[in-house]
């Protein structure tokens, strides 16, 4: 990936909700803020955090399991969870984020999975770039749930 800037423009549609405008031809996004100050009608932007942080990293792991192994089917599922706490002003930030990442494919076969699995958290933009202030705990399981990382 090249260097460069993403830009996405906001424009309030009422109350906290948020149209995301990411250019053509990506389609605008609602997000919302949840209950009591929101609607809940889009995601927040914890949602979003979370998103970015699971998508960077299962395209990170699916780019290094291609590398070894082009036949790689790239069956991958993550779910993120974010924990958020109350900082010394008793103001809601981001505590922690909990990636659980899984390989659906067959990975018995795979070759160099030892290496694909040490380095592909380094090359994931967002999670590196988001690690510098917020914890990232990641695993990795295989289709029959035994954890590989």
């Amino acid at each position: 990936m090249n260097e460069e800037r993403v830009t996405v423009q906001l424009a309030q549609r009422q109350h906290y909700q948020f149209d995301n405008r990411f250019g053509a031809p990506i389609p605008a996004l609602l997000t919302d803020l949840p209950p009591p100050l929101g609607a809940g009608a889009g995601p927040s932007p914890e949602h979003l955090l979370a998103s970015a942080v699971g998508n960077c990293l299962s395209a990170s792991l699916l780019f290094a399991l291609r590398k070894f192994n082009p036949q790689a089917a790239g069956r991958i599922g993550a779910e993120v969870t974010i924990e958020t706490g109350r900082n010394a002003e008793r103001r809601l930030r981001v505590t922690g984020l909990h990636a659980r990442i899984t390989i659906g494919d067959d990975v018995s076969a795979y070759r160099n999975l030892d290496r694909a699995l040490a380095g592909f958290e380094d090359f994931c933009t967002v999670t590196a770039s988001v690690r510098t202030s917020i914890p990232v705990a990641v695993q990795v399981f295989d289709a029959r749930g035994v954890q590989l990382k």
